[in-house]
């Protein structure tokens, strides 16, 4: 499994282990044209079956311009993915940059200075809130 957090300079990614239950971050991939190739690429090295799409749904439970950019690029991943037998999914990411923001400066990053880890640990909370662990 693996899972993307749609940012529009970088996605963050993560997979799980094959028991789906520990999640581990992967290097980010750039954002922008030619996203969603890249995040397939991703999705068929790592072997997934299932890709879970972050969908940053406001606070308040509306969609912005971020959460209809999150769709697109779900939209576009089923369609390159369709061909593989690999099923595409949103999931409600609300807080997940802040979550993995405190957990890194509890572990003493500097998340100013390492944004592709906090993208990347983002998608790790996120895949952790999807697989209920």
């Amino acid at each position: 499994m693996v899972a993307l957090d749609p940012g529009s300079v970088r996605i963050g990614v993560a997979v799980s282990d094959s028991s789906r239950s520990l999640a581990f971050p992967r290097p980010a991939v750039a954002g922008g044209p030619g996203e969603a190739e890249r995040c397939a690429e991703v999705a068929r090295d790592e072997e997934a079956r299932t890709v879970i799409v972050g969908h940053p749904i406001r606070l308040d439970g509306t969609e912005g311009t971020a959460a209809q950019l999150a769709a697109e690029l779900a939209a576009s991943l089923a369609q390159l993915l369709a061909p593989d037998g690999i099923e595409v999914l949103l999931h409600d990411e609300r807080l997940t940059t802040v979550t993995a923001s405190s957990r890194l400066r509890d572990r003493g990053v500097d998340a100013r200075g390492a944004r592709s880890r906090v993208d990347s640990a983002a998608a790790v909370v996120l895949l952790e809130a999807w697989m209920g662990t």
